[in-house]
């Protein structure tokens, strides 16, 4: 049976064309219990033939295992494949516990060199700046990225929850192609300042977790149900009653989606994807998962269109919602806002 592939859009201005959804590789190494590998690669294989060809990764995802496990894909689809990854979040395999924002110079070029070598690439297509750190000047850490990308080891810039501000900062001091963070039917603070700046200085918006952590597919009501190395099991909004009072908000979704004969994770993908529309700017959500029939499953939610009365039946939605969206709020983009 043939797959249609979905369409596509161009990352920044002058950045790479890719497919109108990514692919969030996390998961695969990290954070949301046990992976079949088998599966996962007949995931990425089920992506490349829909076109979904922004692949997502980081090197703090398994502390590079992430990378390293993406490397033959890449290798052998190169030429279909944006290939993103991300540098500044520390970790160390032998303390768990371990995490530390790293901005400066020398930890980014160190990084990038490991990144490429996990990834076995000759240059990353789109180089993130993962997080924020306050106390190292924009000039100095965008500064370094620009760097790359005169040596040829980058080939665009990135950078994840940042405020308007800091997107305006660092668009100066070189282009930034895309911005990234959490942006869901759940998730809005990104639309105080992140979001109108993106679109005036014609930076593509790419929303992690666009399923809300999978919570927005309806395939777990409560953390409790939820293998025990699962990181949301630490995340206020999935316990207690926070959990029971979030999942009673999915009703409208469910509405819509029988509307639609599609499932909620469809719809909820469909209200990001329509973000384009709302805000005037290009929107490449990056939803994760292991399995091929929920990756065929969300690249097809790129065809739904929603009224404009089914939007105003989810806009309220977000302001309802009980608990932040991660434990700890500190390193996000809305924590620096003014």
């Amino acid at each position: 049976m043939s797959i249609e592939r979905i369409d596509t859009a161009e990352l920044g201005r002058g950045g790479p064309v890719v497919g109108v959804q990514g692919f969030g590789a996390m998961g695969i190494s990290d954070a949301y219990g046990e992976t079949d590998e088998a599966a996962a690669r007949d995931t990425l294989e089920a992506a490349v033939e829909t076109g979904v060809t922004l692949i997502d990764t980081a090197d703090m995802y398994g502390i590079g295992r992430n990378e390293e496990f993406l490397a033959p894909f890449i290798a052998a689809h190169r030429d279909e494949l944006a290939v993103a990854t991300k540098f500044a979040i520390e970790r160390r395999a032998d303390d768990p516990t371990y995490r530390a924002i790293r901005n400066d110079p020398a930890y980014i070029r160190t990084a990038v060199e490991a990144s490429l070598c996990r990834l076995g690439v000759d240059a990353i297509d789109l180089y993130y700046m993962h997080r924020r750190d306050p106390a190292v000047p924009l000039a100095e850490s965008v500064g370094a990225m620009a760097e790359l990308v005169q040596a040829g080891k980058v080939k665009h810039l990135g950078l994840s929850e940042v405020t308007g501000a800091e997107l305006r900062e660092a668009h100066a001091i070189h282009p930034i192609a895309a911005i990234q963070s959490e942006w869901s039917v759940f998730s809005r603070d990104v639309e105080r300042s992140a979001v109108g700046a993106a679109a005036e200085l014609g930076v593509a918006f790419v929303p992690y977790s666009p399923l809300g952590r999978g919570f927005l597919t309806g395939s777990f009501s409560n953390a409790a149900e939820l293998q025990n190395n699962d990181f949301r099991r630490l995340m206020p909004r999935f316990t207690g009653d926070n959990a029971a009072a979030n999942a009673a908000l999915l009703t409208p979704l469910r509405e819509i989606a029988a509307d639609h004969d599609a499932t909620i994770a469809q719809i909820a993908l469909a209200w990001v994807q329509q973000r384009a529309r709302v805000h005037d700017l290009t929107v490449v959500p990056i939803p994760g998962t292991r399995r091929r029939a929920r990756l065929l499953e969300n690249a097809a939610a790129t065809r739904i269109t929603l009224t404009d009365d089914e939007l105003k039946k989810l806009e309220p939605i977000a302001a309802q919602v009980a608990g932040d969206r991660c434990a700890d709020m500190s390193p996000t983009s809305a924590a620096r806002e003014d």
